[in-house]
């Protein structure tokens, strides 16, 4: 700002000095005229000498003040500025450590993704995850008296859980199935490749197919449980596979009367079963109190016979008191004819009745 002022200065200064020379000039060619025109035009310049340095100073002072008020303005927002500057760093700074938060908080569930792949690509291992979902949704739906874990039927084969049910229909025999390679096939066939896709469709409908015929075998038995079962896939995107391009696996599961539950439909079913047990209890309930209340009025009528010999009682004693007062008022009227008979003597006074 300083060196702009400068620059003015100089450039006042140079019209000024201009404006010298130009009258000198002039007069130079004049010659020498008259002295007086030369000291009225030295005076006019002399003026204009001091109107120009007095243009000069406000100027000078006029920049000077510019200068303070925009070096003030600039400085409050460079202050501005720096403290925004590092209010941005900091929000920089915390952003950055959840973003390493947050890295490692990915590591850790790739981690467990891989493992589940691993615990999922065995056989065993994801039917025991099948079960260990089975048991928490049926844990948290029932009460402990409404089921049973890995329970042995009569022909030998072992259910996976048992809903105890009344007959009808009975208990209900549940089965947890995981087609994970077959699905994972179908998943992965690359697209417009339709004769992979074909073979990977066929390949899961086999082993759907497989499942609901093991299961109509296996877990329903005449007399022992309902005339239905249930296979349980602990994966929503299997069921939901299922019921979007495979509808006709599932109306032969319905003719088998075997009904296939995921995760969430699983749910819904074991709320509709303790709604079953609750409506189970409350006739049972029910009869009891009907047996009570038969019980009462049993009661009430022997009560009312027990009340009645009372009033027979009541009745027989209020009798023999009455007959008891009048035997006692004809016993007193004889006395009183005896005491009034005239024998010459003083009659003796009765004595009071008590």
């Amino acid at each position: 700002m300083s060196g702009t002022m400068d620059v003015l200065t100089f450039a006042l200064l140079a019209v000024v000095v201009l404006l010298a020379l130009v009258l000198v000039v002039v007069l130079m060619r004049q010659g020498s005229g008259n002295r007086e025109a030369e000291q009225r035009m030295q005076q006019q310049l002399g003026l204009a000498l001091s109107q120009q340095a007095e243009t000069v100073q406000r100027v000078e002072k006029s920049l000077r003040e510019q200068e303070q008020a925009l070096s003030k303005v600039v400085t409050e927002r460079l202050d501005r500025t720096e403290k925004a500057t590092g209010q941005i760093v900091t929000d920089l700074r915390e952003r950055l450590v959840r973003i390493d938060e947050a890295q490692k908080k990915i590591g850790e569930l790739s981690t467990q993704v891989v493992s589940l792949q691993e615990v999922l690509s065995n056989k065993q291992a994801r039917g025991a995850f099948g079960e260990v979902q089975l048991n928490d949704l049926v844990q948290s739906a029932l009460p402990p008296s409404a089921y049973d874990f890995q329970v042995t039927l009569s022909t030998g084969v072992r259910a996976d859980c048992l809903l105890k049910l009344p007959n009808p229909p009975g208990s209900i025999a549940i089965d947890a199935k995981f087609p994970l390679e077959s699905y994972s096939l179908l998943r992965a066939v690359p697209a417009g490749d339709a004769a992979a896709l074909l073979a990977a469709q066929r390949a899961f409908q086999q082993a759907i197919r497989k499942h609901i015929a093991d299961i109509r075998s296996k877990y329903i038995v005449p007399g022992e449980t309902a005339e239905s079962a249930l296979m349980f896939l602990p994966s929503e995107a299997v069921y939901g596979e299922l019921h979007a391009n495979f509808t006709g696996l599932v109306e032969e599961s319905y003719r088998a009367r075997v009904w296939i539950v995921s995760p969430t439909t699983m749910m819904a079913t074991l709320n509709t079963v303790r709604a079953v047990l609750k409506d189970v209890r409350m006739r049972e309930q029910a009869g009891e109190i009907q047996k009570m209340v038969g019980l009462i009025l049993g009661d009430v009528k022997r009560l009312d016979d027990r009340v009645d010999n009372l009033k027979k009682h009541f009745a027989q004693t209020e009798k023999d008191l009455r007959e008891i007062d009048t035997s006692t008022t004809a016993i007193t009227r004889r006395g009183e004819r005896i005491l009034a008979v005239d024998l010459g003597e003083e009659p003796t006074a009765l004595p009071p009745k008590v």
